[in-house]
């Protein structure tokens, strides 16, 4: 269950958020082939995870601007540890990824034999990123049941607000970002927050961020190449 967690939140928080069309958000990519990299390193600044994205496709439907993306984790020695392809939605001048499609069929592999359902709210980016601006919460409720035993897990992401800009470098060039600050909440039995603070860059996309516990930085990812 912790590496459901784990993969879960890491997914969540760390989807780049570059360049799409001009009819759409600019801070997703929403461009089919487009790939993306990122890097976390631990808190002794060792890799830990890379975690790869590639824009399959993109449809216009009545719903709105639909892209499905393939995203995938591997540990710091190549091992293969989840993949998922997830939908994000951009109308209305805002993005929304969808909750439900973050947790694909083979990290549920384990659960196969339970019930279980998830709700929540969906992650959103608005289309006009100022510094100033408070941005809309998200959440997810992962609800397991088997032999009678049930288990509630929730991932709350809140206090999204837009700090500042800063220019930031990464081994994938240097970027000009606003700098987005939030907490995320994840209750499993014990309750556990942790801070973060997220460079992002118009055409781009999230470009480094650095999670903290206490005041203490426990990971850090970085963008580390990107192809559009």
């Amino acid at each position: 269950m912790r590496n459901i967690i784990t993969l879960t939140i890491l997914f969540f928080s760390m989807i780049p958020i570059a360049t799409a069309q001009n009819d759409c958000n600019m801070y997703y990519p929403l461009k089919e082939g487009a790939t993306f990299q990122m890097t976390s390193y631990d808190k002794k600044n060792k890799p830990s995870a890379v975690l790869d994205y590639k824009v399959l496709k993109i449809a216009n439907t009545a719903a709105g601007k639909i892209g499905t993306i393939h995203g995938s984790v591997k540990d710091e020695k190549g091992k293969m540890l989840a993949e998922l392809e997830y939908e994000v939605i951009c109308k209305d001048n805002k993005l929304s990824v969808d909750y439900q499609s973050m947790l694909s069929p083979q990290m549920m592999e384990q659960f196969k034999e339970m019930d279980y359902e998830i709700t929540g709210t969906n992650l959103d980016w608005p289309n006009d990123l100022s510094v100033g601006m408070t941005l809309p919460d998200a959440n997810m409720t992962m609800k397991i049941g088997m032999s009678g035993i049930n288990m509630t897990m929730t991932i709350d992401q809140k206090n999204r607000k837009v700090t500042g800009k800063e220019k930031m470098t990464t081994p994938a060039g240097t970027f000009d970002c606003y700098v987005i600050t939030y907490d995320t909440d994840v209750k499993m039995g014990i309750n556990q927050t942790t801070s973060s603070k997220q460079w992002v860059s118009e055409g781009v996309g999230m470009v480094k961020q650095e999670d903290s516990q206490k005041g203490k930085i426990t990971n850090t990812t970085m963008l580390t190449a990107i192809s559009k």
